[in-house]
């Protein structure tokens, strides 16, 4: 590394100017509402992670830093984000419960977990191994892990970044993939059902009306005594769990028993 004055290198000076950018770039990605926004922020980090990579002696790194994560990664979901939409904002209402509590808690575990990582290396020199892994060179070691000894690990990772960007265009825009009915629409279909199968074009009726209980499990009676099969729920017809209908009906049988007798009475004193 060139020293450019006593006790101070490149590597120093270009850490000193990326890392405050860096910092200020992060914490924009924090605190922006904006999605894009956010995207082109985290894009600004990776740029200043490839700088200090190339500040370290590490071509290769700063390579796939700027060409896999910064532009392709990362402009992979800038384009997963835009194209959700960019003009929804999120509920700030909690939809799995404790899910705040959770991420401070995993957050915090990192955060000792990189400043106990951070302290073994300070403490304890350097990985072991390094030097041995990197015998034959660094790129040839890096592509015998990649390609030799973790390529099936690898190949999955590929595929699991091409899945989730695909898994969240078809839950954003799942509706979009049926047939969208109008008000018009729909009333056109329930009278094509009137028309062709006899269906009744209103509103089902509800459970237990004109019955002796007003009960989910009850099916609707109709004045006439029959019954209004579309008033109860399939699931309790699978279950078998509805009230029986017969007894139901015993009253109103009932009741146009003694209508038709009291009206055959008065018919013959006539």
């Amino acid at each position: 590394m060139m020293s450019l004055v006593p006790l101070v290198t490149a590597g120093d000076v270009a850490f000193w100017i990326t890392a405050p950018l860096m910092a200020l770039l992060a914490l924009g990605f924090l605190v922006s509402r904006k999605p894009v926004h956010s995207m082109v922020y985290m894009a600004g980090v990776m740029i200043g992670l490839a700088v200090l990579y190339a500040a370290q002696d590490a071509p290769f790194l700063f390579v796939v830093q700027i060409i896999v994560y910064t532009g392709a990664i990362l402009m992979l979901f800038l384009f997963v984000v835009m194209l959700i939409g960019v003009d929804v904002r999120d509920s700030v209402v909690e939809t799995i419960k404790g899910h705040r509590v959770t991420a401070i808690l995993v957050s915090l575990g990192f955060g000792i977990l990189l400043i106990m990582g951070v302290g073994q290396a300070a403490v304890f020199g350097g990985p072991a191994g390094l030097e041995m892994a990197n015998a034959g060179g660094n790129i040839e070691g890096l592509a015998k892990l990649v390609f030799e000894d973790y390529f099936l690990l690898f190949e999955i990772t590929a595929a699991l970044l091409i899945i989730a960007p695909m898994g969240a265009i078809v839950l954003t825009h799942g509706d979009e993939l049926k047939r969208r009915v109008s008000q018009w629409g729909s009333a056109q279909e329930r009278a094509r059902a009137y028309a062709e199968k006899g269906q009744h074009p209103g509103p089902r009726s509800n459970s237990g009306v004109f019955a002796t209980a007003n009960s989910i499990a009850v099916p609707a009676l109709l004045p006439d005594g029959s019954v209004a099969e579309d008033s109860l729920s399939q699931a309790l017809l699978d279950r078998g769990i509805a009230v029986d209908v017969d007894r139901l009906r015993r009253p109103t049988d009932a009741n146009y028993a003694q209508i038709d007798q009291t009206h055959a009475e008065i018919q013959g004193e006539k």
